[in-house]
């Protein structure tokens, strides 16, 4: 996976490094430098800041003490508990924090080689697709001598105010943490893909059914490696980090850092009765301040576990932070989870395996609409075509599918003032089996996302076997900007973005003609089919100049629904388009009728009940069943 990490802002670490114990000089950083441009975008932050290396800072400074823990971190000055619980994630998690601190032996602080030391470390980060490697400085902001941002428990251990300068290099300067988004960093320190939840949306809190499966989620996500957070809205600025009775604070995002199923009894009994209590551990990035209702750290109702499961758990009394709640307490008191998936692309996995797809796009803008490509959302019909416009199959009867989109990062410098994400979602139609131009009218719409200013906007869909397209928009049209898409299903999807309005005119065309129509054939189901003790199973097929287009079979059933479309450029309007009926058979498929469609633009009937015909041209009589079929054809190629 590192084989292609790629250094940001061309600082290659290791020459850097060669280069300052070759010079004996410590490293500093001119991309980042120790001024107040690193610090805020605005504002000054006052003259009692003062950058310095942590062996100015203690003695006998170090990346780790004893280990990586949730439990190493605090909030600083600034308000990014959004940042400090995504590291709390990170540190219960050994694979993944030694990604983002990677030959972390070799950057920890050696005492007998104090000459190897050049004030110089990196980290990865997934941004927009890629991983990147940050090289920062150790020169930390402090105010009396005290880190004033992020830091841990013991006062020489720096792994987390590192990683916090890169971040805040990545993001343009320290102040551009301030109040940012969870699910961002989770994606950040994994290249997985953050999926929000509102719980009071969703009423959890209520619905036992929906709950114990969310819960079923968030386990799985856990224990296959995923990161989870949670968080209490604040709805005004006086809520924000307001501390409620229960000892919850709002506006204050957590880290989730254990999910289990809880055996609750003792000795045997416990074993027999297997009773067990949904279970979720929370972090408060400020390291206090807990959960003070059933099941927090002295509540009596951990007299109903055995000490072996307690300390199973891990169960301490301390104000560290760190607390056990009940699930349906979770959704009842928190009011949003956000859940970052691994996406697993192994083959070698014994978990499931994810076909990704990644494809890099843009909103631009031109004068000619059919090369504009910042059509806005759907409210904006008169230029909604005119956004990308990307294709992808699902071949399985039905398949779940995860679709992401992401704007390319914005930076926040004192030049440029503070980087505004845009407002972007998309919408999935369930296209033509055989499309492969752009859309230009509305067809059926089956999920869309929600549109927000945040950096991604995910969705997971269950959809049946058809071809689709997704349509990324920003809100308002015009606006423009770079966005990664990715796609993940169960099978190859064959994503790709769908370029062409129309066919393509070429030399041959003079020779072999052009398309002078396009059709758009949707057949919608059959009635009264030929019948068989168990019902026909059926399929069509449309027939158009050599092109052809089939359903799936419609088992046991002599009224199935197709619901299949297809689409026709037609150089040869006066030939009829051919729609086929016929039986699956194990030796040899059986022919249960057909009609021809004269599909004209002048027909102002779009939705056609045809009686079934049989194949002899001389003397066309009627077979068992009728077809609905709708039809729409233009003489503009751009109509469909």
């Amino acid at each position: 996976m590192f084989s292609c990490v790629k250094p940001y802002g061309d600082q290659n670490y290791s020459s850097l490094k060669r280069s300052c114990l070759r010079r004996k000089v410590l490293f500093e950083d001119p991309n980042f430098p120790a001024t107040d441009d690193s610090l805020y975008y605005k504002g000054t932050p006052g003259s009692s800041v003062r950058w310095k290396r942590p062996k100015d800072i203690c003695e006998d400074p170090r990346l780790f003490v004893d280990g990586i823990s949730s439990h190493d971190l605090h909030q600083g000055q600034v308000g990014n508990c959004w940042f400090v619980a995504a590291c709390s994630s990170l540190a219960s998690r050994e694979a993944l924090w030694q990604k983002v601190i990677p030959d972390w032996k070799n950057q920890e602080w050696d005492p007998e080689k104090p000459n190897a030391y050049a004030g110089i470390f990196h980290f990865h980060f997934w941004r927009f697709g890629e991983w990147v490697d940050v090289v920062i400085d150790d020169r930390l902001p402090t105010v009396n001598n005290q880190l004033i941002y992020c830091h841990s428990n013991s006062r020489n251990e720096f792994w987390c105010a590192l990683v916090e300068k890169a971040y805040a290099k990545l993001a343009g300067c320290y102040q551009a943490l301030d109040g940012g988004n969870t699910a961002d960093a989770l994606v950040d320190f994994t290249g997985g893909v953050s999926e929000p939840i509102d719980l009071t949306e969703g009423d959890f809190a209520n619905d036992e059914a929906k709950r114990n499966q969310l819960f079923e989620r968030v386990l799985k996500v856990h224990s296959r490696g995923g990161l989870i957070s949670a968080s209490i809205k604040a709805v005004t600025a006086a809520d924000m980090e307001a501390r409620l009775a229960c000892g919850l604070v709002k506006g204050h995002a957590y880290a989730i850092t254990d999910v289990r199923k809880v055996r609750l009894g003792h000795g045997l009994l416990a074993f027999f009765k297997s009773e067990k209590l949904d279970m979720i551990r929370l972090r408060n990035p400020w390291g206090e301040r807990e959960w003070n209702g059933p099941w927090s750290d002295t509540s009596e109702e951990w007299q109903k576990v055995s000490k072996s499961e307690r300390e199973k758990m891990g169960v301490t009394v301390q104000d560290d932070g760190e607390f056990w709640m009940t699930f349906e307490d979770v959704c009842r008191y928190f009011t949003d989870i956000i859940k970052c998936r691994l996406i697993n692309t192994s083959y070698l996995s014994i978990h499931k395996t994810w076909e990704e797809t990644q494809l890099r796009g843009a909103w631009t803008r031109h004068e000619d609409p059919r090369q504009n490509r910042s059509g806005g959302c759907i409210n904006h019909k008169d230029t909604f075509f005119q956004n990308p416009q990307y294709i992808f199959d699902v071949k399985k009867p039905e398949d779940e599918v995860l679709i992401c989109i992401q704007q390319r990062p914005k930076q926040s410098t004192r030049r440029d003032g503070k980087g505004e994400n845009l407002a972007i979602g998309f919408d999935i139609y369930k296209v033509e089996e055989n499309r492969q131009y752009r859309m230009h009218s509305l067809q059926h719409k089956v999920a869309s996302s929600i549109y927000i200013n945040s950096r991604s906007v995910f969705l997971r869909t269950d959809q049946p076997e058809g071809r689709y397209v997704i349509i990324p928009t920003t809100f308002e049209p015009g606006h423009t900007g770079e966005f990664l898409l990715r796609v993940f299903t169960d099978v190859p999807s064959n994503c790709q973005e769908l370029c062409l309005d129309e066919p393509t005119r070429s030399c041959w065309s003079s020779l072999c003609g052009y398309p002078q129509q396009v059709t758009q054939v949707h057949v919608l189901g059959a009635a009264g089919l030929k019948d068989s003790p168990t019902g026909a199973n059926s399929y069509v097929i449309i027939k158009c100049e050599g092109d052809k287009v089939r359903s799936a079979v419609q088992k046991g059933t002599s009224t199935p629904e197709y619901n299949v479309k297809g689409i026709f450029y037609r150089k040869k309007p006066g030939q009829p388009v051919t729609v086929q009926i016929w039986n699956h058979r194990v030796l040899k498929d059986e022919f249960l009728g057909q009609v021809h469609l004269k599909a004209d633009p002048d027909d102002l009937q779009a939705l056609h009940t045809l009686h079934l015909r049989d194949r002899n041209s001389r003397q066309p009589s009627d077979l068992p069943g009728t077809i609905a079929v709708r039809v729409l054809s233009s003489a503009s190629l751009t109509a469909v």
